[in-house]
């Protein structure tokens, strides 16, 4: 097993590592920041004291199947600016850009190359970038009601923006672990103006539907006269799934964000890619909601340098994340865990999800023990209990864990048992 720092990284934003994703419940029900009895801790000095663990044992191990670039230090992150000078990214002699110009401009334009859109505009965020696309289609098509999936990130973690900020009105199409069918969306009861998908859909654990059914939900959609927007978030690591390029995959939408960090390891920002009279009107909005940003070249010279360097790399990632999970799921049948669920299995993605029948805390600290002991991280991410005795943890698979192989996973999963056997006894 070969593992260099610093390699892989761009998840979301500490939500991994955190105990708990923002507007959720704390795993026990309880509010955070409740008095516990028997001089326990509240829940959010807890989650913060086991995040500072995990983050420093995810520092100080010497292998791991993904190192996030958010977690490394200034002078580090500093460091993959000194890396795209060496690729000559941009010339770093022309004018520091100024409210979006210059290398902003230039950031713009790959990105509309790589999606095959007319243009694409720089957001600082994929919330604001996905609010100003709505809003905008919502004011051509005449109808402000969003069709999207219950799971949707505007819904699960963005408190309620596209309706509280933007005067949108989303609707359900369904609720499954899944991504909305043609049936759903042709069937569906009331008019909308937009359909949005989510590719993948994170929260049901980084799923994409096959090209067939995503073709045939996107005929579906304008079939009632409603445009199709693709939160991309993550669009850049489903070419292999989908077995097309990425302009295809644009193509059946009439709108697309992406993400210059959660897969790229960019300091932040995303792009919104369509037609050039749409993305006009989304800079006249981004100006409104205050996304026009004085300067903002060390983010765009960080996306570049990801477009890069990870975008060629994400295939091999998703190929070496099917690896690891099929090597997971065979080392807990051989460790004799009773029940252990990967999903999506194969994965769709270098990043899915994996069950196990055990509480969260239990799970969490015999996770921070392996790495803080072995100085090997098998599960990095926070662990989310869904019921008594059943929880799940996301696994990303990037560049770091490339040197891993099959037996190297089944020797980690193996000790990361007998852990959790220990912490059960405790």
């Amino acid at each position: 097993m070969s593992d260099t720092a610093g390699q892989g990284g761009g998840q979301r934003a500490g939500a991994e590592l955190d105990e708990q994703s923002p507007g959720r419940p704390s795993p026990e029900g309880r509010t955070s920041g409740e008095p516990l009895s028997g001089g326990q801790l509240p829940d959010d000095e807890r989650r913060k004291r086991r995040r500072e663990r995990r983050i420093a044992a995810l520092r100080g191990a010497q292998h791991a199947l993904a190192r996030p670039g958010f977690l490394s230090t200034l002078r580090e992150r500093l460091a993959l600016l000194d890396e795209a000078r060496a690729l000559d990214l941009h010339d770093l002699d022309e004018s520091a850009d100024i409210y979006g110009d210059g290398i902003v401009e230039a950031l713009e334009g790959k990105t509309a190359g790589l999606l095959g859109t007319e243009a694409a505009a720089f957001f600082p965020t994929g919330t604001m970038a996905q609010q100003v696309a709505l809003r905008c289609w919502a004011g051509r098509t005449g109808n402000p009601t969003v069709a999207l999936h219950a799971l949707a990130h505007p819904e699960v973690h963005e408190r309620h923006a596209l309706s509280q900020v933007s005067g949108l009105r989303p609707v359900h199409v369904t609720s499954e672990p899944r991504l909305p069918t043609a049936a759903e969306v042709r069937d569906f009861d009331e008019p909308f103006g937009a359909l949005m998908l989510e590719l993948p859909l994170r929260d049901a654990g980084f799923v994409l539907p096959s090209w067939e059914e995503l073709t045939e939900v996107a005929e579906a959609a304008r079939e009632r006269d409603a445009v199709v927007h693709f939160d991309g978030a993550r669009l850049w690591e489903s070419s292999t799934h989908f077995g097309r390029p990425l302009e295809e995959i644009a193509g059946l939408a009439d709108s697309v964000y992406v993400s210059f960090y959660k897969s790229l390891d960019g300091f932040g920002g995303a792009a919104l890619a369509g037609p050039k009279a749409l993305v006009d009107e989304a800079k006249a909005w981004r100006h409104r909601y205050g996304g026009t940003v004085f300067q903002q070249f060390p983010t765009a010279l960080s996306a570049l340098a990801g477009l890069e360097r990870e975008l060629p790399r994400l295939p091999e990632y998703v190929a070496h994340a099917r690896v690891v999970a099929a090597a997971l799921r065979e080392g807990f049948a051989a460790a004799g865990v009773p029940w252990m669920r990967v999903h999506p299995e194969p994965p769709h993605t270098h990043e899915f999800q994996v069950w196990l029948p055990y509480d969260a805390d239990v799970l969490a600290e015999a996770a921070i023990r392996q790495a803080e002991e072995t100085k090997t991280v098998l599960f990095a991410n926070a662990w989310d209990a869904k019921g008594p005795g059943l929880a799940f943890t996301e696994v990303s698979v990037r560049a770091a864990g490339l040197g891993w192989t099959a037996d190297d996973v089944k020797e980690a999963v193996a000790r990361f048992v007998a852990l959790l056997t220990e912490e059960v006894s405790k």
